[in-house]
């Protein structure tokens, strides 16, 4: 592009950011009219307890096991080592 219509794209972008009104997106004016006859339901901003304390335990588990394949090949690591002559 040469200099001139660089310019000229910069002052097309900065009067378009500049306006008073600006037109909603495509998905915006979608989702407005759907849910003018149809609004959607409230969803609570918290998970439900009874759903959090499965998920606590489940990421304790998983923990868990991975903390325990870690120790596993440090020590199979170690093992090997130890019986490999030097």
């Amino acid at each position: 592009m040469s200099e001139r219509d660089e310019h000229e794209r910069e002052f097309d972008l900065k009067w378009a950011d500049d306006a008073e009104h600006k037109e909603p997106s495509a998905r915006a004016r979608m989702l407005a009219a759907r849910w003018k006859d149809n609004p959607p339901a409230p969803v609570p901003f918290r998970a439900d307890p009874d759903h959090a304390g499965s998920r606590r335990r489940s990421s304790w588990i998983s923990t868990a096991v991975i903390l325990g394949c870690v120790a596993a090949v440090i020590l199979l690591l170690g093992y090997i080592n130890f019986r490999a002559p030097y």
